[in-house]
Protein backbone atom coordinates (compact mmCIF):
# COMPACT_ATOMS: atom_id res chain seq x y z
CA UNK A 1 0.00 0.00 0.00
CA UNK A 2 2.94 2.34 1.23
CA UNK A 3 4.78 1.52 -2.40
CA UNK A 4 1.54 2.33 -4.09
CA UNK A 5 0.91 5.66 -2.50
CA UNK A 6 4.16 6.79 -3.58
CA UNK A 7 4.22 6.00 -6.95
CA UNK A 8 0.75 8.08 -6.82
CA UNK A 9 2.98 11.18 -5.45
CA UNK A 10 5.32 10.94 -9.16
CA UNK A 11 4.34 14.22 -11.16
CA UNK A 12 2.51 12.49 -13.67
CA UNK A 13 -0.27 11.56 -11.53
CA UNK A 14 0.14 14.75 -9.00
CA UNK A 15 -0.91 16.75 -11.87
CA UNK A 16 -3.85 14.97 -12.67
CA UNK A 17 -4.65 15.38 -9.01
CA UNK A 18 -3.98 19.12 -9.05
CA UNK A 19 -5.87 18.99 -12.30
CA UNK A 20 -9.08 17.93 -10.51
CA UNK A 21 -10.02 20.60 -8.56
CA UNK A 22 -9.95 22.87 -11.57
CA UNK A 23 -12.38 21.08 -13.88
CA UNK A 24 -14.82 20.89 -10.95
CA UNK A 25 -14.65 24.69 -10.55
CA UNK A 26 -15.56 24.54 -14.53
CA UNK A 27 -18.46 22.31 -13.43
CA UNK A 28 -19.86 23.80 -10.29
CA UNK A 29 -18.79 27.50 -10.82
CA UNK A 30 -17.65 28.69 -14.08
CA UNK A 31 -19.80 31.90 -13.93
CA UNK A 32 -17.63 32.94 -10.51
CA UNK A 33 -14.45 32.10 -12.39
CA UNK A 34 -11.70 34.77 -13.82
CA UNK A 35 -10.59 35.40 -16.91
CA UNK A 36 -7.58 36.60 -18.51
CA UNK A 37 -8.45 40.55 -18.83
CA UNK A 38 -7.12 42.05 -21.96
CA UNK A 39 -5.91 45.14 -20.35
CA UNK A 40 -4.48 46.02 -16.99
CA UNK A 41 -6.81 48.74 -16.11
CA UNK A 42 -9.27 48.63 -13.97
CA UNK A 43 -10.65 46.92 -10.64
CA UNK A 44 -12.25 44.09 -12.66
CA UNK A 45 -8.98 43.44 -14.32
CA UNK A 46 -6.83 43.49 -11.39
CA UNK A 47 -9.93 41.55 -9.29
CA UNK A 48 -9.83 38.56 -12.24
CA UNK A 49 -5.80 38.53 -12.00
CA UNK A 50 -5.46 38.40 -8.14
CA UNK A 51 -8.31 35.18 -8.32
CA UNK A 52 -6.41 33.86 -11.12
CA UNK A 53 -3.12 33.96 -9.32
CA UNK A 54 -4.44 32.44 -5.99
CA UNK A 55 -6.00 29.47 -8.05
CA UNK A 56 -2.33 28.55 -10.02
CA UNK A 57 -0.47 29.64 -6.74
CA UNK A 58 -2.54 27.50 -4.85
CA UNK A 59 -2.02 24.51 -7.56
CA UNK A 60 1.77 24.94 -7.24
CA UNK A 61 1.73 24.81 -3.72
CA UNK A 62 -0.10 21.75 -2.73
CA UNK A 63 1.73 20.23 -6.35
CA UNK A 64 4.96 20.92 -4.79
CA UNK A 65 4.04 20.05 -1.22
CA UNK A 66 2.76 16.42 -2.71
CA UNK A 67 6.29 16.29 -4.80
CA UNK A 68 8.38 16.54 -1.87
CA UNK A 69 9.84 19.59 -3.73
CA UNK A 70 11.54 22.62 -1.53
CA UNK A 71 8.94 25.22 -0.94
CA UNK A 72 11.52 27.67 0.37
CA UNK A 73 11.26 31.14 -1.97
CA UNK A 74 8.00 29.45 -3.97
CA UNK A 75 5.97 32.71 -3.99
CA UNK A 76 8.06 35.66 -4.57
CA UNK A 77 9.50 33.20 -7.42
CA UNK A 78 5.55 32.59 -8.90
CA UNK A 79 4.93 36.31 -8.31
CA UNK A 80 7.76 36.82 -11.35
CA UNK A 81 6.69 33.67 -13.16
CA UNK A 82 2.86 34.32 -13.22
CA UNK A 83 3.55 38.46 -14.12
CA UNK A 84 5.73 37.36 -17.02
CA UNK A 85 2.89 34.92 -18.43
CA UNK A 86 0.05 37.67 -17.19
CA UNK A 87 1.82 40.47 -19.48
CA UNK A 88 2.53 37.94 -22.54
CA UNK A 89 -1.39 36.84 -22.46
CA UNK A 90 -2.29 40.75 -22.36
CA UNK A 91 0.09 41.45 -24.90
CA UNK A 92 -1.24 38.58 -27.34
CA UNK A 93 -5.08 40.24 -26.81
CA UNK A 94 -3.81 42.89 -28.48
CA UNK A 95 -6.11 43.30 -31.55
CA UNK A 96 -2.87 44.44 -33.81
CA UNK A 97 -0.99 41.20 -32.48
CA UNK A 98 -3.72 38.90 -32.47
CA UNK A 99 -4.59 39.98 -36.14
CA UNK A 100 -1.10 37.85 -37.15
CA UNK A 101 -2.01 35.12 -35.25
CA UNK A 102 0.45 35.40 -32.28
CA UNK A 103 -0.76 33.37 -29.26
CA UNK A 104 0.45 34.33 -25.66
CA UNK A 105 3.52 31.07 -25.59
CA UNK A 106 5.22 32.97 -27.82
CA UNK A 107 5.17 36.43 -25.77
CA UNK A 108 5.98 34.27 -22.64
CA UNK A 109 9.22 32.19 -24.33
CA UNK A 110 10.62 35.38 -25.62
CA UNK A 111 10.16 37.21 -22.81
CA UNK A 112 11.64 34.64 -20.83
CA UNK A 113 14.45 34.71 -23.47
CA UNK A 114 15.45 37.58 -23.02
CA UNK A 115 15.76 37.72 -18.89
CA UNK A 116 17.64 34.28 -19.47
CA UNK A 117 19.64 35.24 -22.42
CA UNK A 118 19.98 39.12 -21.59
CA UNK A 119 20.28 39.80 -17.66
CA UNK A 120 20.76 36.19 -15.64
CA UNK A 121 17.68 34.27 -13.40
CA UNK A 122 18.29 34.52 -9.73
CA UNK A 123 18.28 31.89 -7.74
CA UNK A 124 15.33 32.98 -6.00
CA UNK A 125 13.43 33.20 -9.30
CA UNK A 126 14.19 29.11 -9.77
CA UNK A 127 11.81 27.56 -7.17
CA UNK A 128 8.76 28.22 -9.59
CA UNK A 129 10.24 27.50 -12.72
CA UNK A 130 8.66 23.73 -13.44
CA UNK A 131 7.96 23.66 -17.06
CA UNK A 132 7.01 20.30 -17.33
CA UNK A 133 4.62 20.14 -14.17
CA UNK A 134 2.40 23.69 -15.53
CA UNK A 135 2.80 21.95 -19.13
CA UNK A 136 0.80 18.59 -17.72
CA UNK A 137 -1.70 20.48 -16.22
CA UNK A 138 -2.59 22.56 -18.95
CA UNK A 139 -2.60 19.26 -21.38
CA UNK A 140 -5.50 17.52 -18.63
CA UNK A 141 -7.68 20.67 -18.78
CA UNK A 142 -6.89 20.52 -22.55
CA UNK A 143 -8.43 17.44 -22.68
CA UNK A 144 -11.87 18.55 -21.13
CA UNK A 145 -12.47 20.89 -24.26
CA UNK A 146 -12.41 17.34 -27.15
CA UNK A 147 -15.08 14.49 -27.22
CA UNK A 148 -14.02 11.34 -26.40
CA UNK A 149 -15.92 10.48 -29.24
CA UNK A 150 -13.71 12.06 -31.82
CA UNK A 151 -10.72 11.03 -29.25
CA UNK A 152 -11.82 7.46 -29.76
CA UNK A 153 -13.10 8.07 -33.93
CA UNK A 154 -9.51 10.18 -34.64
CA UNK A 155 -7.26 7.81 -32.00
CA UNK A 156 -6.98 4.95 -34.36
CA UNK A 157 -5.87 6.84 -36.95
CA UNK A 158 -3.83 8.95 -34.70
CA UNK A 159 -1.75 6.00 -32.87
CA UNK A 160 -1.33 3.98 -36.69
CA UNK A 161 0.39 7.68 -37.85
CA UNK A 162 2.20 7.86 -34.31
CA UNK A 163 3.64 4.35 -34.92
CA UNK A 164 4.80 4.74 -38.39
CA UNK A 165 6.14 8.51 -37.33
CA UNK A 166 7.77 7.52 -34.17
CA UNK A 167 9.18 4.02 -36.01
CA UNK A 168 10.74 5.91 -39.35
CA UNK A 169 11.81 9.35 -37.56
CA UNK A 170 13.58 7.30 -35.08
CA UNK A 171 15.82 5.71 -37.17
CA UNK A 172 16.79 8.19 -39.36
CA UNK A 173 17.14 10.43 -36.89
CA UNK A 174 19.53 7.92 -35.04
CA UNK A 175 21.24 6.88 -38.18
CA UNK A 176 21.87 10.93 -39.50
CA UNK A 177 23.14 11.34 -35.86
CA UNK A 178 25.87 8.70 -35.71
CA UNK A 179 26.62 9.49 -39.36
CA UNK A 180 27.51 13.31 -38.16
CA UNK A 181 29.43 11.57 -35.25
CA UNK A 182 27.08 12.20 -32.08
CA UNK A 183 27.94 9.60 -29.66
CA UNK A 184 25.41 6.52 -29.30
CA UNK A 185 23.42 7.26 -26.27
CA UNK A 186 22.91 11.09 -27.41
CA UNK A 187 21.88 9.94 -30.14
CA UNK A 188 19.62 7.85 -28.90
CA UNK A 189 18.37 11.09 -26.67
CA UNK A 190 18.00 13.21 -29.79
CA UNK A 191 16.05 10.78 -32.06
CA UNK A 192 13.69 10.14 -29.10
CA UNK A 193 12.83 13.92 -28.56
CA UNK A 194 12.50 14.44 -32.50
CA UNK A 195 10.37 11.71 -33.02
CA UNK A 196 8.13 11.31 -29.75
CA UNK A 197 7.12 14.65 -27.85
CA UNK A 198 10.39 16.49 -27.01
CA UNK A 199 11.28 16.82 -23.18
CA UNK A 200 9.28 13.76 -21.76
CA UNK A 201 10.75 11.49 -24.21
CA UNK A 202 14.26 13.09 -24.00
CA UNK A 203 14.34 12.61 -20.35
CA UNK A 204 12.96 8.83 -20.63
CA UNK A 205 15.70 7.85 -23.08
CA UNK A 206 18.42 9.49 -21.14
CA UNK A 207 17.67 7.60 -18.04
CA UNK A 208 17.03 3.87 -19.98
CA UNK A 209 20.32 4.70 -21.91
CA UNK A 210 22.40 6.07 -19.79
CA UNK A 211 23.17 9.55 -21.56
CA UNK A 212 25.48 12.08 -20.47
CA UNK A 213 23.21 14.91 -17.91
CA UNK A 214 24.90 17.67 -19.82
CA UNK A 215 24.04 16.56 -23.75
CA UNK A 216 20.40 16.16 -22.12
CA UNK A 217 19.97 19.37 -21.00
CA UNK A 218 21.22 20.53 -24.12
CA UNK A 219 19.35 18.70 -26.28
CA UNK A 220 15.84 19.37 -23.73
CA UNK A 221 16.96 23.38 -24.42
CA UNK A 222 17.34 22.84 -28.48
CA UNK A 223 14.16 20.81 -28.75
CA UNK A 224 12.18 23.80 -26.75
CA UNK A 225 14.12 26.50 -29.17
CA UNK A 226 13.21 25.27 -31.98
CA UNK A 227 9.51 24.50 -30.78
CA UNK A 228 9.24 28.17 -31.06
CA UNK A 229 9.50 28.96 -34.52
CA UNK A 230 7.88 26.01 -35.86
CA UNK A 231 4.51 27.05 -33.99
CA UNK A 232 4.25 29.64 -36.77
CA UNK A 233 6.04 27.93 -39.60
CA UNK A 234 3.63 24.75 -39.47
CA UNK A 235 0.02 26.64 -39.77
CA UNK A 236 2.01 28.56 -42.55
CA UNK A 237 2.95 25.33 -44.28
CA UNK A 238 -0.41 24.49 -43.76
CA UNK A 239 -2.17 26.60 -45.41
CA UNK A 240 0.47 26.73 -48.35
CA UNK A 241 0.97 23.53 -48.92
CA UNK A 242 -2.76 21.19 -48.13
CA UNK A 243 -4.88 23.56 -50.29
CA UNK A 244 -3.24 22.50 -53.49
CA UNK A 245 -3.89 18.82 -52.34
CA UNK A 246 -7.14 18.69 -50.69
CA UNK A 247 -10.42 21.06 -51.68
CA UNK A 248 -13.13 19.54 -48.73
CA UNK A 249 -12.02 22.33 -45.49
CA UNK A 250 -12.79 19.22 -43.02
CA UNK A 251 -10.23 17.23 -44.39
CA UNK A 252 -8.08 20.34 -44.85
CA UNK A 253 -8.25 21.04 -41.24
CA UNK A 254 -7.89 17.13 -39.93
CA UNK A 255 -4.35 16.70 -41.98
CA UNK A 256 -3.38 20.21 -41.16
CA UNK A 257 -4.23 19.03 -37.30
CA UNK A 258 -2.16 15.48 -37.79
CA UNK A 259 0.56 17.19 -39.58
CA UNK A 260 1.06 19.76 -36.64
CA UNK A 261 0.54 17.21 -33.99
CA UNK A 262 3.32 14.89 -35.52
CA UNK A 263 5.46 17.35 -36.48
CA UNK A 264 6.04 19.90 -33.27
CA UNK A 265 7.73 18.88 -29.81
CA UNK A 266 5.63 19.56 -27.42
CA UNK A 267 2.04 19.27 -26.23
CA UNK A 268 1.66 23.17 -25.30
CA UNK A 269 3.54 23.82 -28.45
CA UNK A 270 0.91 21.50 -30.66
CA UNK A 271 -1.99 23.11 -28.67
CA UNK A 272 -1.14 26.75 -29.80
CA UNK A 273 -0.19 26.20 -33.42
CA UNK A 274 -3.23 24.01 -34.33
CA UNK A 275 -5.32 27.40 -32.98
CA UNK A 276 -4.12 29.42 -35.32
CA UNK A 277 -5.56 26.27 -38.49
CA UNK A 278 -9.13 26.53 -36.66
CA UNK A 279 -10.61 24.33 -33.87
CA UNK A 280 -11.04 21.24 -35.86
CA UNK A 281 -7.24 20.97 -36.60
CA UNK A 282 -6.55 21.96 -32.95
CA UNK A 283 -8.78 18.73 -31.82
CA UNK A 284 -6.82 16.62 -34.00
CA UNK A 285 -3.54 17.90 -33.48
CA UNK A 286 -4.09 17.06 -29.71
CA UNK A 287 -5.31 13.61 -30.25
CA UNK A 288 -2.71 12.72 -32.44
CA UNK A 289 0.41 14.19 -30.00
CA UNK A 290 -1.73 12.53 -27.17
CA UNK A 291 -1.19 9.31 -29.24
CA UNK A 292 2.53 9.78 -29.93
CA UNK A 293 2.97 10.29 -26.34
CA UNK A 294 1.36 6.88 -25.19
CA UNK A 295 4.71 5.49 -27.22
CA UNK A 296 7.17 6.75 -24.71
CA UNK A 297 7.47 3.50 -22.54
CA UNK A 298 7.42 1.22 -25.80
CA UNK A 299 10.30 3.51 -27.42
CA UNK A 300 12.18 3.02 -23.60
CA UNK A 301 11.68 -0.36 -23.33
CA UNK A 302 13.11 -1.01 -26.77
CA UNK A 303 16.39 0.99 -26.19
CA UNK A 304 16.64 -1.20 -23.04
CA UNK A 305 16.43 -4.26 -24.87
CA UNK A 306 18.85 -2.81 -27.37
CA UNK A 307 21.33 -1.84 -24.99
CA UNK A 308 20.99 -5.57 -22.80
CA UNK A 309 21.47 -7.45 -26.07
CA UNK A 310 24.71 -5.62 -26.67
CA UNK A 311 25.70 -5.82 -23.05
CA UNK A 312 25.88 -1.82 -23.14
CA UNK A 313 26.45 -0.09 -19.75
CA UNK A 314 24.95 2.72 -17.76
CA UNK A 315 21.50 1.56 -18.95
CA UNK A 316 18.58 1.29 -16.62
CA UNK A 317 18.62 -2.75 -16.51
CA UNK A 318 17.14 -5.35 -17.79
CA UNK A 319 14.22 -4.50 -20.18
CA UNK A 320 10.75 -5.88 -19.20
CA UNK A 321 7.26 -5.04 -19.92
CA UNK A 322 7.18 -2.96 -17.24
CA UNK A 323 8.95 -0.48 -18.43
CA UNK A 324 6.53 0.61 -21.19
CA UNK A 325 4.17 1.37 -17.84
CA UNK A 326 6.40 2.56 -15.95
CA UNK A 327 7.75 5.54 -18.84
CA UNK A 328 3.96 5.71 -20.14
CA UNK A 329 2.91 9.04 -19.39
CA UNK A 330 -0.09 8.79 -16.87
CA UNK A 331 -1.82 12.34 -17.24
CA UNK A 332 -1.97 11.10 -20.50
CA UNK A 333 -4.92 8.96 -19.00
CA UNK A 334 -6.27 12.39 -17.14
CA UNK A 335 -6.14 14.00 -20.28
CA UNK A 336 -8.69 11.32 -21.92
CA UNK A 337 -10.41 11.17 -18.38
CA UNK A 338 -11.35 14.95 -18.64
CA UNK A 339 -12.52 14.16 -22.36
CA UNK A 340 -14.32 11.44 -21.22
CA UNK A 341 -16.45 13.41 -18.54
CA UNK A 342 -16.71 16.34 -21.52
CA UNK A 343 -18.74 13.05 -23.59
CA UNK A 344 -20.84 13.07 -20.52
CA UNK A 345 -21.66 16.10 -20.54
CA UNK A 346 -22.79 16.76 -24.05
CA UNK A 347 -25.23 13.85 -23.79
CA UNK A 348 -26.68 14.76 -20.72
CA UNK A 349 -27.51 13.11 -17.52
CA UNK A 350 -27.95 12.86 -13.56
CA UNK A 351 -25.71 15.28 -12.10
CA UNK A 352 -25.76 18.27 -14.81
CA UNK A 353 -25.92 21.55 -12.87
CA UNK A 354 -27.77 23.49 -15.90
CA UNK A 355 -28.62 23.30 -19.85
CA UNK A 356 -27.03 19.52 -19.92
CA UNK A 357 -23.34 20.92 -19.53
CA UNK A 358 -21.39 19.36 -17.17
CA UNK A 359 -17.83 21.40 -18.02
CA UNK A 360 -17.61 24.53 -19.52
CA UNK A 361 -14.91 23.98 -22.19
CA UNK A 362 -14.40 27.45 -22.37
CA UNK A 363 -13.28 27.14 -18.62
CA UNK A 364 -11.20 24.26 -18.95
CA UNK A 365 -9.50 25.83 -21.97
CA UNK A 366 -8.12 28.94 -20.31
CA UNK A 367 -6.67 27.17 -17.72
CA UNK A 368 -5.07 25.50 -20.34
CA UNK A 369 -4.05 28.46 -22.09
CA UNK A 370 -2.96 30.05 -18.74
CA UNK A 371 -0.86 26.84 -17.42
CA UNK A 372 1.21 26.81 -21.17
CA UNK A 373 1.79 30.32 -20.79
CA UNK A 374 3.08 29.71 -17.36
CA UNK A 375 5.37 26.74 -18.85
CA UNK A 376 6.32 28.40 -21.82
CA UNK A 377 7.77 31.30 -19.60
CA UNK A 378 9.94 28.46 -17.86
CA UNK A 379 11.34 27.32 -20.77
CA UNK A 380 12.54 30.99 -21.88
CA UNK A 381 13.92 30.88 -18.54
CA UNK A 382 15.77 27.70 -18.70
CA UNK A 383 17.07 28.40 -22.31
CA UNK A 384 20.71 29.48 -23.05
CA UNK A 385 21.20 30.35 -27.00
CA UNK A 386 24.98 30.32 -27.13
CA UNK A 387 24.99 26.71 -25.45
CA UNK A 388 22.77 25.55 -28.88
CA UNK A 389 25.52 27.50 -31.17
CA UNK A 390 28.27 26.66 -29.11
CA UNK A 391 30.98 24.38 -31.09
CA UNK A 392 31.32 21.35 -29.27
CA UNK A 393 27.56 20.91 -29.66
CA UNK A 394 27.56 21.65 -33.49
CA UNK A 395 27.16 18.33 -34.94
CA UNK A 396 24.04 17.10 -32.73
CA UNK A 397 22.20 20.66 -33.71
CA UNK A 398 22.77 19.96 -37.32
CA UNK A 399 21.67 16.21 -36.78
CA UNK A 400 18.56 17.54 -34.89
CA UNK A 401 18.07 20.04 -37.79
CA UNK A 402 18.42 17.38 -40.35
CA UNK A 403 15.50 14.83 -38.53
CA UNK A 404 13.41 17.80 -37.76
CA UNK A 405 12.91 18.58 -41.69
CA UNK A 406 12.89 14.94 -42.44
CA UNK A 407 10.11 14.50 -39.71
CA UNK A 408 8.26 17.43 -41.25
CA UNK A 409 7.82 15.52 -45.12
CA UNK A 410 7.87 12.12 -43.50
CA UNK A 411 4.69 13.31 -41.34
CA UNK A 412 2.88 15.11 -44.48
CA UNK A 413 2.70 11.92 -46.34
CA UNK A 414 1.56 9.95 -43.76
CA UNK A 415 -1.25 12.83 -42.80
CA UNK A 416 -2.28 13.01 -45.80
CA UNK A 417 -2.74 9.04 -47.02
CA UNK A 418 -4.20 8.52 -43.18
CA UNK A 419 -6.54 10.94 -42.83
CA UNK A 420 -6.71 12.74 -46.34
CA UNK A 421 -7.36 9.47 -48.15
CA UNK A 422 -8.40 6.75 -45.75
CA UNK A 423 -10.28 8.24 -43.11
CA UNK A 424 -12.73 9.69 -45.04
CA UNK A 425 -13.76 6.29 -46.10
CA UNK A 426 -15.05 5.11 -42.81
Amino acid sequence: MKNLLEKLRTEDWVVVWMSIPLLLLAIFIPKELPSVPATLIGSVAWYNIALLFLICLAVLYVGTLLLRRPMKGLLPSFVVVFAISLLAQVVAKIPQVSYYGFESVFFSVVFGLLIRNLWHVPEWMKPAVQGEFYIKIGVVCLGATILFSDVMKSGVFGLVQAILVVAIVWFFAFWLSRRMKVDERTAMILSSGVSICGVSACITAARVAGGDDKKLSYIVSLVLIVVVPMIYLMPWLARTVLPMIFDDPQTLQEVAGAWIGGTIDTTSGVAASSTIVGEVANQHAVIIKAAQNVLIGVVAFFIALYLSARGGQGGSGRPSLGIVWEKFPKFILGFVAASLVLRVCQSGGAFIPEKGKLVEPGVAKMFSTVFFSLAFVCIGLDTRLKDIISKENRNALWAFLGAQVFNIVVTLVVACLLFGVLKPMF
